[in-house]
């Protein structure tokens, strides 16, 4: 029997998101999947794994909210960003009928969460200077939903335009939910639309534990809108998102603390980052260095593949990214320890 047969035509035409484990390697400097390079300690408290857990776990919005400036009310949590992406689809979207629109190059679930649901996508890429094309997006505005924005952007690592979003926002009025991605927001603070909500109500915000928090392998994302928005996500939500440890260890996490903590490990990440660019705009075979508001830098070599697969066969795992950016010898460095980075800037003069 031919199981394929039984599979969904779309899922069979789907081309699986490429993550950075997907993608593998073996090596001991990991810099291909913006992680944090320092493992946190926690030790669980919670017990109770002969009970449900909560569905939505109380301290962890709680301390959320107090955290975002929001109310508990205005949050929902699920198993990262990843599902949040995915939730406003079945929420908002009808299969075969509306769009959504996203504008490369930008994070890749995004058009696999809505080929896999059977949604139509939209792709309107940015400029030049990887910003919001606001004309292209008005003229592909029929049939769309839901309009994803990363910012800082995956993978160029630069910021939106905060103009350019209030347009959009105004473009997308009782049409479409326009969806800030701010998975690394922390490292650019400044730049959050979270104080924009009581004027838009068809904005929506994704956060995630997984970068500033260096908790990428907890799982534990949360969506940020008004509560019409927030209401309908629950109606499509898995009954326990968080299992109990995940719980346990977020609301660690988001104690005073933990943000506290946090915060100290963007500070050295963000002085890290400037260190290592300015490293590596000396060495003669890189070609430029990107200005980035995240914590990765993209980095244009004078012949990216070579690069790419000396460092890959010396353990030291990077991520090509000249396709996604459509410009060629492209790598996305993640920021490491000082060791990796140094390591990194060493694999790279020896090529020299």
């Amino acid at each position: 029997m031919d199981i394929n047969q039984l599979v969904r035509k779309n899922v069979q035409q789907l081309t699986p998101y490429q993550s950075a484990r997907r993608i593998g390697g073996n090596g001991d400097v990991w810099l291909n999947a913006n992680e944090y390079p320092i493992a946190p300690h926690f030790e669980l408290t919670q017990q109770t794994l002969n009970r449900y857990p909560e569905p939505q776990p109380e301290q962890v919005l709680d301390r959320y909210a107090q955290y975002a400036g929001v109310m508990s009310e205005q949050l929902i949590v699920s198993r990262g960003a990843d599902e949040a992406i995915e939730l406003l689809m079945r929420a908002f979207c009808e299969p075969q009928q509306d769009s959504i629109l996203y504008c490369p190059p930008t994070y890749g679930m995004y058009q696999v969460s809505a080929e896999t649901l059977g949604i139509k996508t939209k792709t309107v890429p940015t400029n030049a200077q990887w910003q919001l094309d606001l004309e292209g997006i008005k003229n592909n505005l029929d049939t769309v939903k839901l309009i994803y924005v990363c910012s800082p952007n995956n993978p160029t690592g630069n910021l939106i335009n905060p103009e350019d979003i209030k347009t959009l926002l105004t473009m997308a009025k009782d049409q479409a939910l326009v969806v800030i991605d701010e998975a690394y927001i922390e490292f650019s603070p400044q730049a959050s639309v979270v104080t924009w909500l009581a004027n838009y109500p068809h904005l929506v915000i994704l956060r995630t534990l997984s970068k500033a928090f260096a908790l990428a392998g907890l799982r534990c994302g949360f969506t940020i809108a008004n509560k019409p928005v927030i209401d309908a996500l629950q109606k499509v939500i898995a009954p326990y998102p968080l299992a109990v440890p995940v719980a346990d260890i977020a609301a660690q996490a988001l104690s005073k603390e933990g943000i506290n903590n946090m915060k100290l490990h963007v500070l050295n990440m963000n002085n890290q980052k400037q260190k290592f660019a300015a490293a590596l705009a000396q060495l003669p075979i890189v070609e430029q260095v990107y200005p980035s508001a995240s914590n990765y830098l993209c980095v244009k070599f004078q012949d990216g593949k070579d690069v790419f697969n000396r460092l890959w066969n010396q353990g030291i795992i990077l991520r090509d990214q000249s396709k996604s950016t459509g410009i060629n010898n492209m790598t996305r460095i993640t920021i490491g320890t000082q060791a990796e980075c140094e390591a990194v800037i060493s694999a790279l003069s020896a090529i020299n």
